[in-house]
């Protein structure tokens, strides 16, 4: 490998020559001739590796089991048979994932693309992404009977009630007010907003959804189906990556997740115009409900008002890759909170013209 290939991140990633030489060995796909460690993903490591036989993307598996991963890989390679824009999994020995020292790994062949944020999609990609959403639901319901277990008709999940959130919030606030060593920027910025959301919380209390269930379809889904995952080349989708969260979930919930996460979620606000376009694009693929769009809405509303992910990251698991998206997921709340009768139109009113 030469030493320009490799990266001074992908050396602090101390994953060395050897382990993708290995890799590479075990795929056949021949001697590495460069490798650089792509710094996007927030979960897995990966590398775009060049051979004799060609470009190839490499990844460390971290997310998830090397069991599901291999079953998900399976259901990436029917989809990609069935003619799906994803990266069919190269195999070693029959294997999709390659067990080399304490890690797993998978490759695909490398498709150029690039990673454009959804407030950078005109409307026309905008209903674009929202058919390829709708077109990997169809597809999956499809092939899930074959490789994966019938999706319930139902699907029943907890709602955090104001108080629950409120005693969360409030662990947290005194965990970042009581660092060792005393508190760092991070946390006093963290303190001043749990701070708000607790504010928030408390001017809510009673709006959480009345039902414990959501409401159908419910099917089989990408599960984190957003811009670091997707490829675009000419306009178009060219690939859907990373399929760690394949699960079952209801449409409505992944249809209202990828629309904020695209569409300015992680800048503090959400371009309803472009929502109103990827909306309509899945419902032009794959029909939905007025009913079940704005429960999903809602109910999304609801979790991101009393979840605190970012932080579990941050201060039970140490892992600071995410800090960033607390700051962000603070403002879209803030934003988002004395909108949501606008934000719920959006996707319900959404119609192909």
């Amino acid at each position: 490998m030469s030493p320009s290939g490799q990266t001074a991140t992908a050396l602090a990633k101390r994953v060395g020559v050897d382990a993708l030489e290995a890799v590479c060995a075990r795929f056949s796909l021949g001697t590495v001739r460069d490798a650089r460690y792509l710094p996007d993903g927030l979960m897995n490591q990966n590398w775009r590796v060049t051979t004799r036989r060609g470009t190839f993307a490499v990844k460390q598996i971290h997310d998830g089991t090397l069991e599901q991963a291999r079953r998900n890989l399976r259901v990436v390679a029917e989809l990609a048979a069935a003619g799906v824009a994803v990266p069919a999994p190269l195999l070693a020995d029959g294997d999709a994932v390659a067990e080399i020292g304490e890690y797993g790994y998978c490759a695909t062949p490398w498709i150029p693309g690039d990673h454009l944020a959804g407030t950078d999609l005109i409307n026309n990609q905008a209903r674009h992404l929202g058919h390829t959403l709708g077109t990997v639901h169809l597809s999956l319901a499809r092939i899930g009977s074959d490789l994966l277990s019938p999706a319930p008709t139902g699907l029943p999940g907890k709602v955090t009630s104001a108080a629950a959130a409120c005693a969360e919030a409030e662990r947290y606030r005194r965990l970042a007010a009581s660092q060792e060593g005393g508190s760092s920027a991070f946390d006093d910025e963290v303190v001043g907003w749990l701070d708000q959301r607790i504010a928030l919380i408390n001017a809510h209390v009673g709006d959480e959804p009345k039902d414990d269930c959501a409401l159908a379809p419910v099917g089989w889904t990408h599960g984190d189906f957003q811009h670091r995952n997707l490829l675009w080349a000419a306009g178009h989708v060219a690939a859907v990556l990373d399929w760690d969260k394949l699960r079952v979930r209801t449409l409505g919930e992944e249809i209202a997740r990828t629309a904020t996460l695209q569409f300015g979620g992680e800048r503090g606000w959400l371009d309803l115009t472009k929502v109103a376009q990827f909306t309509a694009g899945y419902r032009d693929t794959l029909p939905i409900s007025d009913e079940a769009l704005a429960d999903a809405v809602y109910r999304l509303w609801w979790k991101r008002l009393t979840d605190f992910w970012q932080l579990d990251f941050h201060y039970n698991r140490h892992d600071y890759s995410c800090d960033h998206l607390f700051f962000s997921g603070e403002r879209f709340l803030h934003w988002w909170t004395p909108r949501r009768d606008d934000v719920v139109s959006t996707f319900v009113q959404a119609r192909v013209a």
